[in-house]
Order: C-alpha cells, then structure tokens, then sequence
C-alpha cells in the first residue's frame, strides 16, 4: 500500500484548472485514481512511465489532462497536472 502526497505545484495548477473541469477532476481523484495509485502505481489501463526524465516519473491519463507523479519510498507523489496539449 503506496501513500499519496501532493507537491505545492500540483496543488497550484490544479487550482488554476476551469471550475467545472477542476471539480470533476478533483472527485474522480479523490473517488478512483489515488484509491488505483495506492494499489499499485506502476501499472494500469492509464499509467504509462515517461522516458527521459531525469527521476523516474510515470503519469496518469484522465481525459484531456495528464497527471504526473514519482514513486519514492512507498510514497506516490504527485508532481503535475496539465492539458494533454501542454504535457509534453
């Protein structure tokens, strides 16, 4: 079992996110995706690890956002948030 942490990042750029696409966002982390990530961070339908980063960071797929986080001593941490169009 993985604890999840947000960074001051994340918590800001989540913030900045549109008011009904942030509230949606935010229920379904809180309702599916950290419940998944607890579990088992590494694998899944919508995780993927990213290459060429210099830690390794793996990232979560919801829709048109992508979600980025490090796994790190039993604790999953997640990084960023952003547009798919802006992710990468």
């Amino acid at each position: 079992m993985f604890a999840i942490a947000e960074t001051h990042e994340f918590e800001r750029l989540s913030a900045a996110l549109p008011r009904l696409e942030g509230g949606r966002i935010r229920k379904k982390l809180r309702t599916s995706i950290y419940p998944a990530l607890e579990q088992n961070p590494f694998s899944g339908p919508n995780i993927k690890r990213l290459v060429g980063f210099d830690s390794p960071t793996w990232r979560y797929r919801l829709g048109d956002y992508r979600i980025f986080y490090e796994v790190q001593a039993g604790m999953v941490i997640v990084t960023a948030i952003h547009r798919r169009r802006d992710a990468y």
